[in-house]
């Protein structure tokens, strides 16, 4: 019998920011990041919505530099709450708790 032949499965990286197309989408993106309340996911997930606004806009209007942003917003970064606000609120939302 010959020897079997192993088949290669090819991946790519997925990018969340490539699938956020609706208002509808952010919300409920932003809604389960909070949920989870992991900083980190939140931090990354305002990461990912920026991205698919235009990080350099969203910088813009929050005040920020855009290399400090994306690094802020990354799955690695820490921004402070005050930068947080300010992503949100450069994206047009407000943040509002809710029992």
């Amino acid at each position: 019998m010959g020897k079997k032949r192993e088949t290669k499965l090819k991946t790519y990286p997925w990018d969340p920011a490539e699938h956020i197309r609706t208002e509808k989408d952010v919300v409920a993106y932003l809604d389960a990041a909070f949920e989870d309340g992991d900083p980190a996911i939140i931090a990354s997930t305002l990461g990912y919505i920026a991205r698919s606004k235009g990080m350099a806009g969203i910088a813009k209007k929050a005040g920020l530099g855009r290399e400090s942003l994306y690094k802020a917003l990354s799955k690695d970064g820490n921004p402070g709450f005050l930068t947080i606000v300010k992503v949100v609120q450069a994206l047009g939302y407000k943040l509002k708790l809710a029992a």
